[in-house]
Parts: C-alpha cells; structure tokens; sequence
C-alpha cells in the first residue's frame, strides 16, 4: 500500500494531504498531514469510529463502544486540493466493526453487485445551492435570521444575473473544477441566489466522490469571499426548495454500451424493471435521499418536488424521469432527493432499487399523465411526510434490510430519529408570531 501511495503522491507532486471520509451528514471528516508522516500513518492507519454515530451536529446517537478503527485508504481516490499549494485529498474508509455502516461502503456494495450482474454504473449529480451575502459570523450574529440576499434581483436563468455576477460564478467553477470534480456547468438557476451545479457523468464511486467534493468546495469557496454556500432544501418561504437530482444509467460491462438506450428512442424493457424496482423500495427507504428534518418542508404542496413515486418519459415533475435515447444518452433521473442528500447514500438507494427490480423482473406500472407534482396517481406510493415516518418505514423495511444489510438499516434509521427528535422542541418565530396571542 506504501508503494501505490507513493506514487499516487508523487504523479500529483503532493507534500500536503488530506484525508478523511465523509460520514452521514456528507461532512468530510480529515486529518491534514504533510508527505512523510502521511506515508508514516499509513503503515497502520486508523481513525475515530465515531463517523459512524454522530448527527449532523456532532453529537452521538448509537454505539457501544468508541475508539480509532483501522480504515483502509483508497489510492484511486486521490485528487487535487486547491486550497493549497502542492495539496491532495484522499479518502480513507473505516474498515473494521464499522465499515457496513459507512456511506461509502453501503454504495461499493450496490456497484459490485450490478458488476456481478454484467453491468457497469455510469451516474451524475445536479445540485442546486443558494448563496447568502453573509459570512459565518454574520450569520450567527443575527441568529440566522434576516440573512441578506446574493443577487435578491435574480430571475430563473437570468442572463443578467449571469453576466453580472460572472465572476464569483467563474471563481466558484475554478474552485470546484480545482478539486478534480467532473463539472458540466454552474448557471445560474431559479429565486435570489441560486445556482445550479450540474455534473458530468462519471462511473462508479468517483461519481459519488465528486459530488460530495463538488458541495465541499463551493462552500469552502463562498467563505473566502466571505459569503455561505447554502444546500439547505428549504430556506423559506422567499427562496425555492432546492433538490439534488442523481441521474443514472447502465453499460454493459464487457462492451460499455448503454443499455437504458434503445433503437426505438423509448424507454427500453431493463429501464422499466429498473424503474418498478425504484417504485416498490424507495418508498420503503426514503430516509437514505432524504434524511434532514428541513429537507421535508421542500416536498410540502406547491413545490415542485414530487410527492409521491412517479414516472414518466420527460416531463419534470415526476418522481423518476425517464430520458430515453437510441444513442448512449439514455438515462434516467431521480428527482425526489434535497440539495443536502448524501450523496453516496442517495446513489445506493437508487440502484439498489433498480437491480433489485431487474433481479426480480418486476413489472413497471404505466408512466404518469398527471401535469404537476402534487397530483397523486392512484395506487401510487407517497413519500413519508416527515423524517420521524421516514425512519419508521425505514426501520421496519425488509426489502431495506435485505439490499443495504440489516446494521446499515437499523443504524441508519437510528441516525434519522436521532435528527428528528434534535429539533422536536424547536419552534420559529412564524410559529410563535401565529400562535402566541391566539
């Protein structure tokens, strides 16, 4: 392992390096070490287990014991990191008592088995983001509210906005492209603020990998320009619900060709098994896309977030969206999950599902006709309406235990009460401004 370190270190010219995992709350978790004592570390690297227990506010929710598990470093995840001279990041995986529990590993799971069935899994992320003219202390200060807008004048796809604002868009793009991300395009997208940064589709882990450091560097990038990056789902009710779409399809793995693509230029028969796999267990495992307790106001009606599982060829206000080609451009999209969903996790879940449904040969339901994303066709699955229920379906799904395995499940589910029960008590200023007189 020293070996293949070495020179993965030495291709990138690196004397800096940060490495670290990212945990449940998609948080990059790192030591920074130069060169030597990097390579030194890695002869019986290890790390704090508790990645595996702690809540988006770093306090535990499971666990018996606590201690510095081994993990086991991956050479072909080392990338780029411009936030320094001479600077890669590499990612280290817990590997002994906690290993199933990690988001990582959950989503190697689901791509050896795809390889097992002849597949090979190509995949990309769009996430949308609001940027605050504020910068951590100001935020703080005003108790995080009455937070001042970035472009409040912003229309959806504004030229304007765009060209007005070119600067901090293309100093964003450096920032991420800076960190080996495979960026499409960041454009400007709809309400004061908002952006839209849009992968290129990359296979495997390093889909995952880029689209968690996509997020970590455009925040990184908004604090030195001493702004905040936001993947917040529903900031209020003078800002969009902002979502975090995985679009996904299948290459055959000895030819590499697309096999979501077909002649006829429609959704082929292995896409709709996919999609009837999707139909049956995301419903069931909703949590792993979408697991604040925010993320759930995004999906209240007149969002355009889709309530229930859905699908259909186009149209962008279903569930899953079918984009059928003849040529490898074939794919489809899941539309449901928030800006903040793991998105490692997120992956896993949706083509968990989708072998699950080629494994099992389900048949798919006839697409959507409905119009807007509030409809409910009948016999249709709605999502869980709070992440308390999400947990519960969650807990109790055997289809869940089943794929993802029954540690990752129940401590997963575990996780998501544990969030939920940290803001039970939590009441806002709308809340006591409608009720305190009453």
């Amino acid at each position: 392992m020293t070996d293949l370190l070495t020179s993965a270190l030495d291709r990138f010219g690196a004397e800096i390096v940060h490495v670290g995992q990212f945990d449940y709350g998609s948080v990059f978790r790192e030591r920074r070490l130069r060169r030597e004592p990097f390579l030194h570390w890695a002869g019986d690297p290890r790390f704090a287990n508790v990645l595996a227990y702690w809540d988006s506010g770093d306090t535990l929710f499971g666990g018996t014991s606590f201690f510095t598990e081994t993990v086991e470093i991956d050479p072909a995840s080392m990338r780029r990191n411009p936030s320094e001279p001479n600077a890669v990041t590499v990612i280290a995986e817990l590997s002994g008592e906690a290993r199933a529990l990690m988001p990582r590993q959950v989503l190697r799971a689901q791509l050896d088995r795809a390889e097992a069935m002849g597949f090979k899994v190509d995949a990309g992320f769009e996430f949308e983001l609001i940027v605050l003219d504020e910068d951590a202390s100001t935020s703080r200060d005003k108790g995080f509210e009455g937070l001042e807008k970035f472009a409040p004048d912003n229309k959806c796809w504004s030229g304007a906005t765009a060209n007005t604002h070119a600067a901090f868009i293309a100093g964003m793009e450096a920032e991420i492209l800076g960190h080996d991300v495979s960026l499409y395009a960041l454009s400007v997208e709809l309400g004061p603020g908002c952006l839209e940064a849009t992968q290129a589709a990359t296979e495997g882990l390093r889909a995952a990998d880029d689209a968690a450091f996509l997020r970590m560097a455009a925040r990184s990038y908004a604090r030195k320009q001493g702004k905040t990056a936001s993947f917040m789902p529903y900031l209020g009710k003078e800002y969009p619900g902002i979502g975090g779409h995985c679009t996904m399809s299948l290459r055959d793995k000895s030819t590499g060709a697309n096999l979501f693509s077909d002649p006829s230029g429609q959704t082929n028969d292995l896409a709709r098994k996919f999609i009837a796999g999707m139909m049956q267990v995301v419903p069931e495992a909703f949590a792993m896309c979408t697991s604040s307790v925010n993320a759930y106001r995004r999906l209240a009606p007149g969002s355009w977030a889709p309530k229930s599982l859905t699908w259909a060829e186009y149209p962008f206000t279903v569930a899953v969206r079918s984009v059928p080609h003849a040529d490898p451009r074939a794919r489809l999209e899941f539309r449901v999950p928030p800006a903040d969903c793991n998105p490692y996790l997120t992956m896993a879940l949706m083509l968990g599902a989708g072998l699950d449904g080629i494994e099992r040969d389900l048949p798919a339901p006839p697409p959507a006709e409905a119009a807007h994303p509030d409809f409910v066709p009948e016999g249709a699955q709605r999502f869980p309406r709070d992440l308390a229920e999400a947990a519960g379906r969650l807990a109790a799904s055997d289809h869940a235990k089943r794929i993802f395995g029954t540690a990752f499940t129940e401590n997963f589910a575990a996780a998501c009460r544990a969030e939920y029960a940290s803001l039970a008590t939590a009441v806002s200023a709308e809340e006591r401004a409608r009720y305190l007189e009453g």
